[in-house]
């Protein structure tokens, strides 16, 4: 079985726990569920990143979900060694007995002490391991490869065939592949152990259990991974990254190629001969899958649709439609997240002052206080290099770096000070007035969500966590084109029957607004074939079309005949008033807004159904309008059946509505800052009664 719904990656470490703060040569994880890529997640040591592996099988299973999750270390070792090693050539038998003699702690571990037995056990204390990275000796490990002898390969096979592998016999520098299957295998071993009935080791056992356990390399992938590295990721981040990208896009068949191997032994990297399927899966930006036909299909039987029936069609058929991209942070404002972000650093660092004043251990009880004030500051920038006594206190500075034997800090206004000690009076909390480390952001958590749309503020808080490079979706590209005889530029020469072209730069103005990229298509007319030919460069140039004008069943209306003959045209007769004709299609896969050719109406469906749709496509959250309830300062009289928007703006805290209805009254839409929206059954609004209101911005206008 090659068919997986889960993918995950994790980059291996044999070192000691790195702390809170991500960083390099560490342990990651990456995870592609369904297709969508979820941002690296940094994992501080192995009890945590144990922890992490335990909850996502479990989850995984018990969501129906398939899984393969690839670990960067080997799962063999040269042919001959399991057996003289355990006295048989089971390599997961071998996983076994590492497991029973490896000692495992956050800030430590025995592998080098097991190496050196092992190597006394089997080669005369001279190999097969080296590399003993601890300051004291340890008998049967030599330092380097001086008097080393080793009687087994010093490579598997599949080491010998990928360029840049480095031995598994190797404990310390770099490169130290060994130390990474030391300290690896025993934790697959109880992972293995612990879902015995679920979890298969490839390739030595059948994948045919819901959880496969995979050897994998990044170098296969190496000149993508130096590429993102180049743009500022965290090499270790984009290995798993990439990786698992790669993995996730590829076919259950040629996923199934990758998998057919034999070697029952010394195991084998998954993918070697197949590095350029992976780095082209890797390497080309990621695409959304395309539309399908019947993604404006109305249910059968359907004549009228009340306008929350066809929002909540398209809130539920629609997907991006855009490609990604990574660009420096300070060129992501207003760009769509395409991944979440990871803090790569917490936010604050450090515990630190909120104040200017004086710090010291333990609060301070109620009545006076006099301390002693020692030499030296702390300060933003300027950490004190030094412990302050208990019983002491240390000029401090705001978001200066909390000094060793501190934890409270007084504001300097509650202080007399002579230049040699403080006077205050309590009582005064422990932990007063400091911030404590990452009480904004820890380190390895999700700063931002993917599908949001980035703000200035949203620069502040990436760049404070150690973002740099943010990945982003690509502006959606918004093709604006305008239909009919009838229409000419502004300042040609107009006949008395023709009319100037209000809608076009009304239409690309707001696709600015919203944040897309408008593309001018101009205006065709009433000729069947310059649309197709129109509507063809639209979709080489643009994400989306809308156009204005022959949206309905009329012999002019070549919008809606086009749509229909490209077998992908569906005409919405919603029950809104202004603008009840919305034809809605894909022409080439691209997806066409036949809107209205009123301007009003235009506007109105634009703000209505367009601008949540558009946001769905460019990758960012369905876009609800905010609207606010506020007295009105009209009268209507509304019959059932439609949902109707009035032009209007607010004054003196009521709500004005345009003297005329009438939707050739384009002046309405300048008049106005807003629209009013009166629900679908009948109604009768006096002064004073509530409305809701929606201002031109609660549309992103």
């Amino acid at each position: 079985m090659s068919r997986f719904d889960t993918f995950v990656v994790v980059d291996w470490s044999g070192g000691n726990d790195r702390g809170p703060t991500a960083k390099k040569d560490a342990i990651w994880a990456c995870i592609a569920r369904d297709g969508q890529v979820e941002g690296p997640v940094y994992q501080r040591n192995r009890q945590v990143a144990e922890d992490w592996l335990r909850d996502l099988v479990e989850t995984e299973i018990a969501a129906g979900r398939r899984l393969l999750i690839g670990f960067d270390f080997p799962f063999g070792y040269s042919a001959g060694f399991c057996r003289a090693l355990t006295g048989n050539d089971d390599p997961l038998a071998l996983w076994d007995w590492i497991e029973s003699r490896i000692e495992d702690a956050p800030k430590g571990n025995n592998r080098f002490d097991l190496a050196g037995e092992i190597n006394r056990r089997i080669g005369n204390g001279r190999g097969p391991f080296w590399g003993n990275g601890l300051r004291r000796d340890i008998d049967g490990l030599p330092r380097n490869k001086a008097n080393y002898a080793n009687d087994f390969a010093e490579r598997r096979a599949c080491e010998t065939l990928a360029k840049g592998s480095f031995s598994c016999w190797q404990l310390s520098g770099a490169g130290a592949v060994g130390s990474q299957v030391l300290m690896g295998v025993p934790v697959l071993a109880r992972l293995r152990r612990q879902f015995s009935e679920t979890v298969a080791v490839w390739p030595f056992e059948p994948l045919d259990t819901p959880v496969a356990l995979v050897e994998i390399w990044p170098g296969l992938i190496n000149p993508a991974v130096k590429q993102a590295e180049a743009n500022g990721e965290l090499r270790d981040a984009a290995q798993v990254r990439l990786l698992v990208r790669a993995l996730s896009r590829l076919d259950p068949a040629t996923l199934g190629e990758l998998l057919a191997v034999d070697a029952p032994e010394e195991g084998w990297i998954m993918g070697l001969g197949h590095e350029e399927r992976l780095m082209k899966a890797a390497s080309t930006p990621i695409a959304p899958p395309p539309l399908r036909n019947d993604c404006f299909a109305l249910p059968a039987g359907v004549a009228w649709t009340p306008v929350e029936d066809a929002l909540d069609m398209l809130r539920t058929r629609l997907r991006p439609v855009t490609r990604t991209e990574t660009i420096p942070l300070q060129d992501a404002s207003g760009r769509v997240l395409a991944q979440d972000v990871i803090a790569a650093r917490s936010n604050p660092p450090l515990p630190n002052s909120a104040v200017d004043g004086y710090g010291f251990a333990g609060g301070a009880l109620e009545g006076p206080h006099v301390l002693p004030l020692i030499e030296g500051r702390a300060a933003a920038g300027v950490p004190f290099d030094g412990i302050v006594p208990a019983g002491h206190a240390i000029r401090i500075l705001t978001g200066a770096a909390v000094p060793g034997g501190v934890d409270t800090v007084i504001l300097e206004e509650d202080v007399t000070c002579d230049g040699r000690q403080i006077a205050f009076r309590g009582p005064l909390k422990s932990g007063a007035n400091t911030r404590k480390a990452g009480e904004d952001v820890v380190a390895g958590d999700v700063a931002l969500r993917a599908g949001r749309e980035i703000t200035a503020v949203d620069l502040a808080l990436m760049s404070a966590v150690g973002v740099a490079h943010v990945p982003v979706r690509k502006r959606l590209r918004v093709a604006v084109l305008s239909t009919g005889d009838e229409l000419v530029e502004p300042g040609e020469a107009v006949a008395a029957e023709q009319i100037f072209d209000a809608n076009r730069p009304m239409l690309l103005s707001m696709a600015r607004a919203f944040g897309f990229d408008p593309v001018d298509l101009g205006r065709v007319a009433d000729d069947r074939e310059a649309l197709r030919d129109q509507l063809d460069a639209a979709a080489k140039s643009a994400d989306v079309i809308l156009t204005s004008g022959g949206a309905s069943a009329g012999d002019e209306d070549h919008v809606s005949a086009l749509l229909q003959q490209a077998g992908a045209m569906q005409e919405w007769r919603i029950a809104i008033k202004p603008g009840r004709p919305l034809a809605l299609g894909l022409w080439h896969g691209v997806p066409v807004f036949g809107l209205p050719g009123n301007p009003v109406a235009a506007m109105v469906c634009t703000l209505v159904f367009a601008r949540p749709a558009m946001s769905l496509l460019a990758g960012a959250a369905w876009r609800e309008p905010q609207g606010f309830d506020v007295p009105a300062a009209f009268e209507k009289r509304k019959k059932p059946g439609r949902r109707e928007y009035l032009r209007a703006r607010m004054r003196d805290g009521r709500a004005e509505v345009f003297a005329s209805e009438g939707s050739g009254r384009i002046s309405g839409l300048s008049w106005a800052d807003g629209l009013v929206e009166i629900g679908d059954g009948a109604r009768h609004i006096r002064p004073g009664d509530t409305v809701r209101f929606i201002p031109y911005g609660g549309f992103g206008l």
